[in-house]
């Protein structure tokens, strides 16, 4: 007896150059698109240790742990890093972008997150692309969280580096990645010594080895499977087409923080402006007499499935995040978990309305 899954014959170079080219066809992009045979971190470091160096003056964008993560791998490529945090409950401005440029002009490589579903804020891509583009700085942005729940678009932002991955609203798999490139990037990458080379973190390897090579060839096996799966996540959004695919996420978020003011018993958004939250997760914050990991943990035992969990870190404590992507931007999703919630906190003594939360996601879902 054999499996579905198994025994399959091998996935040729043609069916992997189409795959990147439905990636490419998803971003709206001409750049180069490379699929990375790892979940999204690889091409995230990647492309920082290949673009960044000695040399490197670096505007790190901090809206939640990703970006102080990419301000990590900045410094140990030898770049100057300047950082700019704002509160994990609201989104960085194209002007403060701006400010930062004026007082170091020198900065020529600038990192940000488009949405940071483990703080539920996203940031605005587009008009900080255009502040980046006047300064001539090369773009990295991870759009790892938001490519599916809201417009993704390298070319039109003057994005260089732009990664996303599948496993969040685009339903995908999480074992391969996909990186779009820019020709400077390419140029900023070649000319620099450090950049990783005969390593699985090198993108210039695969781009000498496959794109350059007219993609007649893989360089090594590719992971099958996880291929398949974002060829068959990439149909299905084309079925179902890439706007509705995105206003579902937005029902998804509207909703939620809907349902969450109107649960009660302390829960309220954590990202305070509508404008910042992200469509692709919704946080919360619960009142300061109880900790969100019990809370999390209580509705979790109600039903496992939620899409429910808690901040992590420090944030364990203030923090629950609903995390509707993917299948879960439905509207059974929502309601059933601010029905745990709800369930979690009258379990604590909080007071709490479910049919007032009911009542306010149904509204927002129209």
């Amino acid at each position: 007896m054999t499996h579905p899954l198994l025994d399959l014959p091998p996935l040729t170079a043609r069916r992997f150059a189409a795959i990147e080219d439905r990636v490419a066809r998803l971003l709206d992009t001409r750049q180069d698109v490379l699929i990375t045979q790892g979940e999204a971190l690889l091409p995230l470091e990647g492309a920082i240790r290949a673009a960044a160096g000695p040399g490197t003056v670096a505007l790190n964008v901090i809206t939640g742990p990703y970006g102080q993560t990419f301000g990590g791998w900045l410094r140990d490529a030898g770049a100057t890093v300047h950082d700019i945090s704002v509160p994990f409950h609201t989104a960085v401005r194209a002007e403060q972008i701006r400010a930062a440029f004026a007082e170091h002009p020198e900065i020529d490589f600038v990192s940000l997150v488009h949405a940071e579903a483990a703080t539920g804020n996203t940031n605005p891509v587009a008009e900080i692309g255009e502040a980046v583009r006047e300064q001539g700085a090369l773009f990295y942005l991870d759009a790892v969280a938001s490519v599916g729940a809201e417009p993704v678009l390298p070319d039109a932002w003057g994005v260089d580096l732009c990664v996303i991955g599948a496993q969040k609203a685009m339903g995908g798999p999480a074992g391969v990645s996909a990186i779009s490139v820019s020709e400077r990037a390419w140029a900023r990458m070649a000319a620099n010594p450090n950049a990783p080379r005969r390593s699985y973190l090198s993108l210039l390897d695969w781009k000498e080895r496959w794109l350059d090579a007219g993609r007649v060839a893989l360089p090594h096996a590719p992971a099958q499977l996880e291929m398949l799966a974002l060829d068959a996540c990439l149909e299905r959004i084309e079925a179902a087409g890439p706007d509705a695919v995105m206003a579902r996420h937005r029902r998804a978020a509207e909703a939620t923080r809907a349902g969450a003011s109107a649960l009660g018993g302390g829960l309220e958004p954590y990202v305070h402006d509508a404008a910042d939250a992200a469509p692709v997760a919704t946080t919360l914050r619960v009142p300061p007499s109880l900790v969100a990991s019990d809370l999390v943990a209580a509705a979790l035992a109600a039903d496992p499935a939620l899409p429910l969990a808690a901040g992590g870190g420090a944030l364990a404590k203030e923090m629950i995040r609903v995390n509707h992507y993917g299948p879960d931007a439905t509207e059974s999703a929502v309601q059933a978990s601010l029905a745990a919630l709800g369930a979690a906190l009258a379990a604590q003594g909080a007071p709490v309305d479910p049919a007032a939360a009911r009542q306010a996601v149904q509204r927002a879902w129209r």
